[in-house]
């Protein structure tokens, strides 16, 4: 009973924020957490994420630089996708009197430009080179003035912010302890926080941790046979080189492509290749910490689930998810337009973001109440639903080069866009794989869009969707492209496979509040000793034969 009656609240307590937009009573003492946070296109945090969510500024950035069609502009691009600028932004200070001796995480405050107060935190000082002082800035709940220090690699750009940086010369002090430092505010302001580093962070976040490997990374890293594939492909895509991936398959001779296509390739590749999978990596790792039956133990885990659903959206999608952003939630939104698979009347909305954000929720309720193993099968849900928008991205444009004799541009957006999901079909079925590849390549010689098509078709059942998640390829006129309409599995709008069963219902006001009020109940038995979740005689026995 106590099982049924937990996951019910949970799960109450989620769709009320998927379907009512309340906000839930503060429920937590951790020090991140207060009464209500800013949305995420309509999904409630209950941690600070601002920082976060900001790193679609820099994808923004990168976006920018590209579409000037200069090989300066592309190195600058290739900059801010190395060394960042709106996410994590730290100083690195010189202090001329010695190496200071300070541990991670102590705040410090000193003075900006104009006299104002500005705070920040050790940060890595196990790192730090002698005679330095690395702090981090804070960071405030409001995503519009998150932070107001952004430079790294924007000095270059000329999208710097330098207002709310530490002077270049001053006084940095933590209680009795002070330091004199100076440094170079162009230079030495830095970000930790990189979307670089989403692909350089494979091996060590996604194979290599304690719970590793990694489904999803374990698909990518065997297909290619790196764990740096994003920035292997990214990176030649800037240059125009070629990737030479470890295992010899799905590797790209960018060398073909003037700037047009080689941007397509690049943009893209940071925002389907690199951030894509350390969205996958933040769930995981919410669930990795999630403490089974805990209803005051699952701070840290919903903290890392509320970092993924930032990464998945961004902060260009403001509190509603409005179409303006430049990752995932945007593309989904997009790409549904294309295959008659939104959900509004205006085509903007797509069910799989709508499906995800109950799933979001969910699973933050899930966590929230210590039901790890129900948060795990949310999260397989979550990944399922976003693959979904990368097939329909390559069926696309598999379609305008096979079908519509489509140029460079085309024809890049295929490739990059078949490079995202390849080792997923690959997982189901080297065949299937094998005729994308062939047929959506850089610099393939034909694009067979039947033979495209019907080898996504194929592998549908082993990837948990079905035809009418991923729909047919609209034309402007109305109505389905040639050849392009859905395929037909026995499903339809009403009973689609994953979409579906991610879907929850709406419930009522007064339901909402007793699930809220139940899990004030338990978090309060949990401090007073006397925990809802208490093992059986058998559950204790088991352990103790452990």
């Amino acid at each position: 009973m106590v099982r049924f009656t937990l996951l019910a609240v949970s799960s109450l307590l989620a769709s009320v924020q998927a379907a009512q937009n309340l906000r839930s009573p503060e429920i937590a003492n951790d020090k991140r957490r207060k009464l209500s946070y800013e949305y995420i296109a309509n999904y409630g945090p209950r941690s600070q994420v601002t920082d976060h969510n900001a790193i679609d500024l820099d994808q923004r950035v990168i976006e920018t630089q590209i579409a000037l069609q200069t090989e300066s502009a592309f190195a600058r691009a290739r900059d801010v996708y190395e060394q960042g600028g709106h996410s994590k932004s730290y100083a690195r200070l010189k202090i001329p009197s010695g190496t200071p001796n300070e541990s991670d995480g102590t705040l410090f405050a000193g003075t900006d430009t104009n006299g104002r107060e500005v705070t920040g935190k050790v940060y890595e000082s196990d790192k730090t080179p002698a005679n330095e002082l690395w702090l981090q800035y804070s960071t405030s709940d409001i995503q519009e003035s998150y932070v107001n220090c952004q430079v790294g690699a924007l000095a270059q750009t000329g999208d710097a912010n330098t207002e709310g940086c530490f002077a270049a010369t001053g006084i940095v002090k933590s209680g009795a302890r002070s330091y004199t430092y100076e440094y170079i505010p162009d230079q030495d302001n830095l970000n930790g926080r990189t979307i670089k580093g989403f692909s350089t962070a494979v091996r060590p976040r996604m194979l290599e941790c304690p719970q590793c490997p990694y489904d999803d990374a374990k698909y990518f890293v065997d297909y290619y046979g790196d764990s740096d594939y994003a920035d292997k492909w990214i990176t030649a895509a800037f240059i125009g080189g070629r990737t030479n991936f470890a295992s010899g398959r799905g590797n790209a001779d960018f060398s073909s492509f003037g700037l047009t296509g080689r941007g397509e390739c690049a943009k893209k590749g940071t925002a389907y290749m690199a951030i894509f999978m350390y969205i996958i990596r933040e769930f995981e790792d919410a669930l990795d910490d999630c403490q089974i039956n805990c209803i005051s133990c699952n701070d840290d885990p919903v903290h890392a689930w509320d970092e993924g659903v930032a990464f998945y959206s961004g902060s260009l999608e403001g509190d509603t998810g409005v179409p303006t952003g430049v990752l995932l939630h945007e593309l989904a939104d997009k790409r549904c337009t294309n295959f008659d698979t939104c959900i509004d009347e205006n085509n903007s909305k797509s069910a799989v973001n709508d499906a995800l954000l109950d799933l979001f929720n969910v699973g933050q309720g899930q966590l929230l109440t210590g039901r790890c193993e129900e948060a795990r099968k949310t999260k397989n849900k979550i990944v399922d639903l976003m693959y979904i928008p990368l097939i329909q991205g390559t069926i696309r444009y598999a379609y305008k080069v096979g079908e519509q004799a489509g140029g460079e541009k085309e024809k890049a957006e295929g490739a990059v866009f078949a490079a995202s999901v390849l080792p997923r079909i690959y997982a189901a079925s080297e065949s299937a794989a094998d005729v994308i590849y062939n047929n959506m390549r850089v610099g393939a010689p034909s694009t067979d869009f039947k033979a495209v098509k019907k080898a996504f078709e194929s592998v549908y059942r082993d990837m948990n969707i079905q035809c009418s998640d991923v729909g047919g390829l609209v034309s402007p006129e109305g109505g389905y492209f040639p050849g392009a309409n859905p395929c037909s599995d026995g499903s339809s709008r009403s009973s689609s496979g994953v979409i579906a069963g991610a879907t929850v219902g709406t419930i009522g006001g007064v339901a909402a509040l007793a699930a809220v009020g139940y899990i004030f109940y338990m978090r309060g038995r949990e401090k007073k000793g006397n925990p809802v979740f208490k093992p059986s005689s058998r559950e204790t026995a088991v352990t103790e034969m452990n």
